[in-house]
């Protein structure tokens, strides 16, 4: 195999001219470029150079090898500046699926820190709930997946993908205003509103362990409409906090349900350490989560799905 460097030191006397200019080129000293010259010659067996008077000249084998390691050195030098564009998060690209009330939270908050800093990085946005960002990830179409789990959830739900916790978000009870009654078994009799699979399958079994079973009167993953129907006294329901930090209907009553959680991570497919500009998007999403349950609750003027 032709050795990268002697092909640059006899690129640099075809370009140059000379083993002193290509010497001064380089920064090698002159025996330096000899000795690699003749190094080239042993290694392909063909004469390359030949003396002309104090100099050199490059033989026609000399000459297509100077015009083949031209292209060579410059495919090899776009690579590395590719790479080093890549390692310093000055090109590329990163894609993050999400669930909705992440996505109106605090994944806005770190999508604008991580582009102030990585202007030419582009960002991607997918809209998902768990189960199916899990499957996102796996299939390598997102770089970064925003899962949630509950508790009592079965484990190793997503076997296969290494997690960073991001926050422990409360479950509240979200009743019409006028409703009294802070647990769970105070509404046993009356109509429940259910929201994505997991949180269905959660809100079953809390209700089991408080000791009935829910008589679920309508299904969404619309957290703007869930809270529009127990407004309107059509059910109860129960609601992470992220959904209400993202959108709080002013005619509900919110009650923190105690022991009663989830908790939100940001998943990674492989082992450490992640590519530069997902480290960077991990590190931007830790820092606006940790604040997510704590800013102002805003009113939103449209009605995003799931939860």
């Amino acid at each position: 195999m032709l050795d990268v460097t002697r092909l640059r030191v006899l690129a640099s006397v075809a370009r140059h001219g000379s083993v002193t200019a290509a010497a001064q080129a380089l920064g090698y000293a002159q025996p330096s470029i000899s000795h690699h010259l003749s190094r080239l010659e042993a290694e392909t067996g063909s004469r390359l150079v030949q003396r002309v008077g104090r100099g050199i000249r490059l033989t026609d084998a000399g000459r297509t090898l100077a015009e083949r390691a031209e292209e060579i050195l410059g495919r090899l030098d776009a690579a590395e500046a590719e790479l080093a564009a890549h390692t310093g998060l000055r090109a590329g690209r990163v894609r993050l699926a999400a669930f909705p009330s992440a996505l109106g939270t605090f994944v806005p908050v770190a999508a604008a820190s991580f582009t102030a800093a990585h202007p030419d990085v582009q960002l991607h946005f997918t809209e998902a709930e768990p189960a199916d960002a899990a499957r996102l990830l796996r299939s390598g179409e997102v770089d970064v997946a925003l899962l949630f789990d509950h508790p009592d959830a079965p484990a190793d739900r997503d076997d296969g993908l290494r997690r960073i916790r991001l926050l422990t978000e409360p479950i509240h009870l979200v009743t019409p205003a006028d409703l009294s009654g802070d647990t769970l078994a105070d509404h046993a009799a009356r109509r429940w509103i259910a929201g994505c699979e997991r949180c269905r399958i959660h809100l079953m079994r809390a209700c089991a362990a408080a000791g009935f079973t829910p008589d679920i009167g309508f299904t969404t993953d619309d957290y703007v409409a869930v809270q529009a129907l127990v407004a309107a006294g059509l059910g109860v329901t129960t609601l992470p906090g992220l959904a209400l930090a993202a959108h709080r209907n002013a005619a509900v009553r919110v009650v923190p349900l105690l022991d009663h959680e989830r908790v939100v991570g940001a998943a990674v497919h492989g082992a450490a350490p992640d590519p530069p500009a997902t480290a960077a998007l991990l590190t931007h999403l830790t820092t606006a989560a940790a604040t997510a349950l704590t800013r102002p609750q805003t009113q939103a003027t449209s009605s995003p799905s799931g939860v």
